[in-house]
């Protein structure tokens, strides 16, 4: 199909193509924190010029795109002021969600396009949509379940049941099958089919998400992303538009790439992730209990203040409390007070991945001062004081102990400290729901309360 344009096509394709450019140095850039902003802004022009470029072709309603533009926007903006930092990884899975249903749609658009024709549609054409409804169908209904478990709407714990791989290989199997059989039939005999492989990639997408435990979410949420950008580019071939090809294909591969960051920071491989259900047998593990030793601000801040190193090591409890600022105003205060400061994140830590980097940048912490577990661990034991805002299942020593549903994670050794004190709300295990010994360490002190107050009186302590 010929398609018209304002201008003269090379323009079209040259202007895709500078998009494409821009969207790959900004991907560069954000691999690194110091460049990230920047490259969210090269991303976002690079996005503008393909849109400008799609805009110039005729035939288009700019009247409902106007409208979907203003309404999209205002969405965007009041998603930007109004969501909580804590809420941003079940928003994320929400976009990665609605992004699989968006190609899904175009796919199913181009197919009907096809299907009222006389002429069978193009083969190549016909594979693209099969891919694009499956992709796309299990990337919105697995999106749904990564929110809903993120937002503690549903059971965080992993689903199983009794033959559920055999389910899960039933369904897919459906689906192809369905794809098989409409591409075949190339015209309206196959919209049957076509319906059966929509319903199974939607099923499909449920059932691969379900068994997943809270402490895997943060790998899921890169692949669900992974598999969008796959989705898309899919779509991409499906309407031959060479931009969304190479978009979708960057944050497929990206997606991917970061999949594999986050399997190897918790020792364990993608399928280990998707079908063991790490947290579902949490109760048939080690059962740790003791007396935890709790303390109040006053004391806390003088072990702080006679600290000459401390490694804070924040979590998801330290976005809860919106802590970030507080930690970063004490880090400075001990550092004016002769202290060696450092934020060691681990790469899990949160419900998305990079969560805490974000919160630490937000609050201006020195990029020279984040550390990864791997470079703390080996000195763990010279730190005078670890402190653990909000974190749980990166600092458990149950990770060690076979058995445990976190057996072989890689952990930050916090309860090799000289002294660790644990910022929490109460001693109630982690996402994962893998009790924590380290609570009943004998070098652990509990503070237990909200962190802000807690770190924010520190900092009255200090300053007094």
């Amino acid at each position: 199909m010929t398609v018209e344009t304002i201008v003269p096509e090379p323009i079209i394709q040259f202007l895709y193509v500078v998009a494409s450019v821009l969207f790959i140095f900004g991907l560069k850039m954000l691999s690194k924190a110091t460049t990230a902003r920047k490259g969210n802004f090269v991303s976002s022009v690079g996005m503008l010029f393909a849109i400008v470029a799609t805009l110039l072709y005729i035939g288009i309603d700019y009247k409902w795109i106007v409208v979907g533009a203003i309404v999209g926007s205002v969405i965007g903006a009041s998603a930007a002021r109004l969501v909580k930092m804590t809420s941003m990884p079940e928003m994320v899975g929400l976009f990665n969600g609605f992004g699989g249903m968006a190609s899904l749609l175009v796919g199913w658009a181009e197919f009907h396009r096809i299907t009222r024709g006389d002429a069978p549609g193009i083969l190549f054409t016909l594979i693209a949509i099969a891919l694009t409804i499956l992709i796309g169908g299990i990337t919105f209904t697995g999106s749904m379940i990564a929110y809903a478990k993120l937002a503690e709407k549903m059971e965080t714990k992993p689903i199983l049941f009794k033959g559920q791989q055999i389910v899960n290989v039933l369904v897919l199997a459906a689906g192809v099958l369905a794809s098989i059989l409409f591409v075949r039939a190339g015209n309206v005999a196959g919209y049957p089919m076509f319906a059966v492989a929509v319903v199974a990639a939607l099923i499909l997408g449920v059932l691969v998400t379900i068994p997943i435990g809270g402490a895997d979410m943060p790998v899921v949420i890169a692949l669900l992303n992974s598999y969008s950008g796959l989705a898309a580019c899919a779509a991409g071939f499906v309407i031959m538009n060479n931009v969304l090809i190479v978009a979708g294909a960057l944050v497929g591969a990206s997606g991917l790439i970061l999949t594999s960051i986050m399997c190897r920071a918790m020792n364990r491989s993608l399928a280990n992730v998707m079908f063991a259900g790490v947290g579902a047998s949490a109760s048939e593990g080690p059962s740790f209990q003791g007396e935890a030793k709790t303390v109040g601000v006053q004391d806390a801040y003088l072990m702080l203040e006679a600290a000459t190193s401390v490694v804070f090591v924040p979590g998801y409890g330290m976005a809860v409390a919106q802590a970030q600022h507080a930690v970063r105003e004490l880090g400075d205060l001990l550092e004016a007070n002769g202290c060696e400061v450092k934020y060691c994140v681990h790469p899990v830590a949160g419900r998305m991945p990079g969560h805490m980097n974000v919160l630490l940048a937000e609050a201006d912490v020195p990029y020279e001062q984040l550390v990864e577990p791997q470079d703390v661990n080996p000195l763990m034991s010279n730190v005078d004081v670890a402190v653990v805002i909000g974190a749980n299942d990166v600092v458990n020593p149950a990770a060690r102990t076979e058995g445990s549903a976190l057996y072989g994670m890689p952990i930050i050794d916090v309860d090799k400290a000289r002294v660790c004190i644990v910022l929490k709300r109460s001693l109630k295990a982690g996402f994962a729901g893998v009790d924590n010994p380290l609570f009943f360490s004998p070098n652990t002190r509990m503070l237990l309360g909200d962190a802000k107050a807690s770190i924010t009186a520190a900092v009255a302590e200090f300053k007094e």
